[in-house]
């Protein structure tokens, strides 16, 4: 899934660490998402919104996950 995690944790000015430490996850797993690699859990989306003053779709785009066929 897209994201502007990146962008957000620019402007805020934070290291992947000290967002990491706050959301109470791993410096990879921030990278991971900001790299694309990894989809947060809803609950980690909402804690790096609520850390940002945001909402989630600020962040991650939905419309770019692939739709499953089940």
């Amino acid at each position: 899934m897209e994201n502007n995690l990146k962008v957000w944790r620019a402007k805020a000015d934070v290291t992947q660490a000290e967002l990491a430490e706050a959301v109470e996850v791993s410096r990879q797993t921030i990278n991971a998402i900001e790299r694309g690699r990894y989809d947060p859990s809803l609950e980690l989306a909402f804690a790096l919104a609520n850390f940002f003053e945001c909402t989630i779709e600020d962040i991650f785009h939905p419309d770019t996950m692939p739709v499953k066929n089940d």
